[in-house]
């Protein structure tokens, strides 16, 4: 009887106790819920709208130089070459220029120079070396009796530049820029196949040799891609700095006799 006494009367205290609002036991020993280790709290799964837009993927990095090597070496001859080099998308210069400027000349001269990028008259007109400093330069090269239009091709030069496009505000061609069109320059060279090749200024002197020093390496014989190559002042220069048509002259001279014409 005692046993079951007991059952009733805990019972009802136990009831008691929930009417007055306990919720929880009191243990025998005190516990110091300070100490205990506390879990973080469950991260809540992220809602997404039924209407929100897919995630952006990461941009893929494109390597431009590759890209144009291959592009390059598919051209066949001059014209898919300069087809080739229109179509490349990954030169930001293309975008701000008027006009794709690809050579001048005959292509199978002799001579072969190349300048730095199209200027704003060279934009306009869609052809390499055609304002002031195209004109000095024709008129120098008119002086050892060789020029772009003749038609005698021991007589005649062929032009280009490092890059087809004008660069904005005329501002000097970047090192990357240089680089993604380098193949194309390189491949220029193989299929025009020039004797002589004439580096106008510091940009082609960078691009095919690899340093700068305009006034360092003037009148100096260099090699590139299997050909003799002349570094000289660039006629814009000799406009702004007319002492320097001398070191130019000498130079002419040098690629006459170069040539034995």
């Amino acid at each position: 009887m005692d046993s079951v006494s007991d059952y009733w009367n805990d019972r009802a205290l136990l009831e008691w106790q929930v009417e007055l609002g306990a919720t929880d036991a009191i243990l025998d020993a005190p516990v110091d819920r300070y100490a205990l280790e506390v879990a973080p709290p469950k991260p809540k799964p992220a809602v997404v709208a039924k209407d929100a837009p897919p995630p952006i993927p990461a941009p893929v990095e494109v390597d431009a130089v590759s890209i144009a090597r291959a592009a390059a070496a598919a051209a066949a001859d001059l014209p898919s070459l300069a087809t080739a080099v229109q179509a490349f998308e990954h030169c930001e210069l293309k975008r701000g220029a008027r006009s794709f400027v690809f050579a001048d000349g005959q292509a199978a001269a002799r001579v072969m120079i190349i300048g730095e990028a199209p200027g704003s008259e060279e934009d306009r007109a869609g052809k390499p070396f055609v304002g002031r400093a195209g004109q000095l330069l024709d008129r120098m090269f008119d002086a050892i009796n060789l020029g772009r239009a003749h038609q005698d091709v021991t007589r005649s030069i062929y032009i280009t530049n490092v890059m087809p496009w004008r660069p904005p505000s005329n501002r000097t061609p970047e090192p990357a820029e240089i680089a993604m069109m380098l193949p194309f320059l390189e491949r220029h060279v193989g299929l025009a196949d020039p004797d002589v090749i004439v580096l106008m200024g510091n940009t082609p002197c960078q691009a095919l040799l690899g340093r700068t020093g305009i006034t360092r390496m003037r009148g100096q014989w260099q090699e590139v891609l299997g050909k003799p190559c002349l570094p000289m002042f660039h006629p814009a220069y000799l406009l702004r700095n007319t002492a320097a048509k001398r070191e130019a002259w000498a130079d002419l001279l040098e690629l006459n006799a170069r040539l034995k014409l």
